[in-house]
């Protein structure tokens, strides 16, 4: 300890053998009170903290730390070799002991790894050796565990919107550019159906006329297309109003409702007119109600049922469209919001990443359960108008 500043307690263990019961009693009583208080420190910690020596054996671990690995205090980590529960550590710290048997400063070794259980979560870990006199076989290390779910998520989700805008502004560009020869096409439609009208009328021309009668059609056809493309992946912000969320969806089913007929399908919407009120754009709302029922519809044969029902709670509304379609591969789940993936034969595979990004724009998710055979449920969560403004106001 020399040429270090001993504290009043290190006086004290110096001078142990020298103390009397009383005195040894209080230091007992001192020493009892500061391990009570450091506990209290580490407990209240949101980052994890072990202790564990060169085998991996756990010595401390602090509640955090039970909670991030996943054990309740009572089953307890304290004896429990930390590489059983963290696999693939053990490369990691006998490099580290390898780098401080000839380094003049601790290695730090750094990981992330995922965890399932409770919940699934990834948290990153941060190991360092115990500075201090003893070799290898006496070591000891530090072990820090931070949850980093949440900022994980968000940089996942950061890349995936930068992405998925990148190929929203890509595929708007070549929809735009579609136009040009479009219009050229009609123009030139129009002067050969003039000239048609001034030949004199055979079956030969008639049969020409009716040919030409369907390439302007489908022209038309294209161009429509193309500007409810244009309309619905345009990148612009949300005209916020307040908004009556079944007055919505009731619009938007009363336009499909003869497509739904026509089909054989069955609509069943359980969505009340006192459901809390949210702030959203009407006209993009209704783009996320078309998408929704859009792909029941065509994942239902006839007889099927969509299902739509509602709830709230003080922070949000929800509605969920449940089909009783063919239902969805689990290995097509994680896919589903990526540009331009479909399980429909001619879909465009935009419909769920448009939904997706609406959502989020408002505030709010969008999640899907689905099981093969069975049908999907798709729930979307609206923040609540009066949660809103709580929040802003808070």
């Amino acid at each position: 300890m020399a040429g270090k500043k001993n504290s009043s307690l290190d006086r004290v263990l110096g001078r142990l053998d020298t103390l009397d019961s009383v005195n040894l009693a209080n230091l007992v009583q001192r020493l009892a009170r500061e391990r009570g208080l450091f506990e209290e420190i580490f407990n209240t910690l949101q980052e994890g903290v072990l202790v564990i020596n060169s085998d991996g054996v756990i010595d401390y671990a602090n509640a955090a730390a039970h909670r991030l690995i996943g054990l309740g205090t009572e089953d307890g980590l304290i004896g429990q070799t930390l590489w059983r529960l963290v696999p693939g550590l053990r490369p990691s710290l006998d490099a580290a002991l390898d780098e401080e048997d000839g380094a003049a400063a601790p290695s730090v070794v750094a990981r992330e790894f995922e965890l399932t259980y409770p919940e699934p979560r990834t948290v990153r870990l941060y190991m360092v050796p115990f500075r201090g006199e003893n070799r290898r076989s006496a070591q000891r290390f530090a072990v820090i565990l931070t949850d980093v779910t949440k900022d994980k998520q968000s940089t996942e989700q950061r890349i995936e919107d930068e992405r998925t805008s990148s190929i929203l502004l890509l595929a708007a560009g070549v929809a735009h550019e579609l136009g040009n020869p479009l219009n050229s096409l009609t123009i030139h439609l129009q002067l050969i159906e003039r000239k048609l009208k001034k030949i004199k009328a055979t079956q030969e021309t008639g049969a020409l006329a009716d040919s030409l009668r369907v390439c302007r059609a489908e022209v038309q056809r294209l161009d429509g297309i193309i500007g409810n493309f244009l309309e619905a992946i345009r990148p612009r912000p949300p005209d916020l109003a307040e908004v009556n969320l079944a007055e919505v969806l009731a619009e938007v089913l009363g336009f499909q409702q003869r497509e739904f007929a026509d089909r054989g399908l069955v609509v069943e919407a359980e969505t009340p007119d006192s459901l809390p009120s949210v702030m959203a754009d009407r006209n993009q709302l209704k783009q996320v109600f078309f998408n929704i029922t859009k792909n029941a519809m065509e994942a239902m044969q006839p007889g099927g049922r969509l299902k739509i029902r509602s709830r709230a709670d003080d922070d949000s509304v929800f509605l969920l469209f449940g089909d009783s379609g063919a239902g969805i591969r689990q290995e097509d789940l994680g896919r589903l919001f990526q540009p331009y993936h479909t399980t429909k034969a001619g879909g465009h595979g935009l419909g769920l990443m448009i939904v997706q990004r609406i959502m989020r724009e408002h505030g709010g998710q969008v999640g899907i359960e689905s099981k093969e055979g069975v049908g999907t449920i798709v729930t979307l969560q609206f923040p609540r108008k009066d949660r809103r403004v709580r929040m802003l106001g808070s």
